[in-house]
């Protein structure tokens, strides 16, 4: 306990996404990488020898961080540490280890098999949270609920039709992650500057046989696209565009919990809260929305780490430099292991929502009669009075209406002041009728009908193998 842990892996993030980004799967990948390039580079025509071959599989998970750590002290270089380390156990193939590459040919490769594998994890929790969001969506189609516009009263829209709202957010995330899983290349081998020299030279200027072992290895590692050209390094635009997908999906995180605490203060709508959950050291009665405020914070940090990888992809210099280098390794795997975690919190809240009908009749109840105002005008002119003294009748009653709410503290009483009104001559007797709060919604109901059918479920019927995800928060 006496030395920093980070709270993402103590107290966030979920177990794959951490052994995705673990040293372990870090560097096996990197001796996988060895293992395909010596080979394909045999098959190819290399005096490599089974024997060699073997001895590297033989050890692919015999790694000596202790040693590998010695060497990297030594060398101030991590890929010569780790060849050296790979070396001492596997000494027959100690010659052919590494050749023809250079450094970016396991960290690149490594780089982007863990980011594919990362979206992968994201993909199934988004998913999770887009069949929990539907189904949400759907049970309250038909339920009326005050809309707001600058978080002021509005006309009506329904609770379904407000959670579409959300989903149609993350829908646009979750494209946009199919997206680059679709693009996503590989570096596979491409030498010191992207030239792919050495590897001419180790095949005496076939260029064939090096395009196939740039084709056939990254085919091995699940990539159908390699990138054609690069530097030394594949182009740090991609790391750019990645944690700007990642950053995406933490803005639409957070545009939902900041509605949902705007909800919960109304007493509208709560995410769960557990039998023995404490909200307040002090305040007993405290019911604080620490899943929302969790995925708030959270998410703030990953859009800030946008601008770092944008920053690391403007200012490269010519085919590389290092200056790229310690800011990948913290940014990444945080932005990853961030958006991880608060997809499964968001999870863990849809699992659990609770929705106050009566509260949200009450406000609706505490407004509606002032939205009513325009048809009770309407109705008034169709029965044969003058436009003009009608709006200037139902403002006055409106207003005193206003202040008995506001100064007062009293129930809205703005129909009962129309109702006995003996100037106007409209049906009063409709008048119940026309306060149906469903008369208000507009076509809320269908659109959310029509956008959880056109939108969401062909994502849940592509991917219905993922549905089903146990959301259980650590703390």
């Amino acid at each position: 306990m006496n030395t920093y842990k980070n709270p993402l892996e103590e107290r966030y993030s979920s177990a794959e996404m951490l052994f995705n980004f673990s040293h372990d799967n870090k560097f096996q990948n990197w001796r996988k990488l060895w293992i395909a390039l010596a080979e394909i580079e045999k098959d190819l025509g290399l005096d490599i020898s089974d024997e060699q071959i073997q001895q590297l599989k033989d050890n692919a998970t015999n790694i000596d961080y202790t040693k590998a750590a010695e060497y990297e002290k030594r060398f101030r270089h991590d890929v010569m540490a780790h060849v050296h380390t790979y070396g001492d156990v596997a000494p027959l193939a100690r010659p052919i280890i590494h050749l023809g590459a250079t450094s970016a040919f396991v960290g690149d490769n490594t780089d982007l098999i863990q980011m594919r594998d990362g979206l992968l994890i994201l993909r199934k929790k988004l998913v999770n949270v887009i069949k929990g969001l539907s189904d949400f969506a759907m049970k309250y189609k038909d339920m009326p609920t005050l809309g707001f516009t600058h978080f002021q009263p509005a006309q009506l829209t329904t609770v379904g039709k407000r959670a579409t709202l959300w989903l149609q957010s993350l829908i646009l995330d979750f494209e946009e992650l199919e997206f680059f899983l679709e693009t996503l290349r590989f570096r596979g081998v491409k030498g010191t500057t992207g030239t792919a020299a050495s590897f001419l030279e180790l095949f005496n200027g076939d260029y064939d046989k090096v395009k196939t072992l740039d084709k056939e290895l990254s085919k091995r590692f699940g990539f159908d696209k390699v990138f054609g050209v690069s530097g030394q390094t594949y182009d740090r635009k991609l790391d750019a565009k990645v944690v700007s997908l990642l950053s995406n999906i933490a803005q639409s995180a957070h545009k939902f919990t900041n509605d949902l605490r705007l909800l919960q203060n109304l007493k509208e709508i709560e995410e769960p809260f557990e039998k023995d959950q404490i909200g307040s050291s002090a305040m007993a009665y405290k019911r604080n929305p620490m899943r929302s405020e969790r995925i708030g914070a959270l998410a703030k940090y990953v859009m800030s780490l946008s601008s770092s990888s944008a920053m690391v992809a403007a200012t490269q210099w010519f085919e590389r430099t290092l200056d790229d280098s310690a800011n990948k390794r913290l940014t990444i795997p945080q932005a990853f292991l961030a958006v991880d975690a608060i997809l499964l919190i968001w999870n863990n809240i849809m699992n659990g929502l609770v929705v106050y009908e009566n509260r949200i009749n009450k406000h609706i109840m505490d407004e509606l009669p002032f939205m009513a105002t325009e048809y009770i005008i309407m109705e008034e002119v169709k029965a044969g009075g003058d436009r003009q003294e009608i709006h200037e009748t139902i403002r006055v009653h409106s207003m005193e209406a206003s202040k008995k709410v506001k100064m007062e503290g009293k129930e809205n009483d703005l129909i009962e002041r129309i109702m006995n009104d003996s100037s106007l001559k409209l049906d009063k007797s409709k008048l119940s009728e026309v306060l149906d709060p469903k008369n208000f919604v507009g076509f809320a109901p269908k659109q959310t009908e029509e956008f959880v059918k056109n939108e969401a479920q062909p994502i849940l019927d592509k991917y219905a193998d993922l549905i089903g995800l146990e959301a259980e928060l650590k703390v």
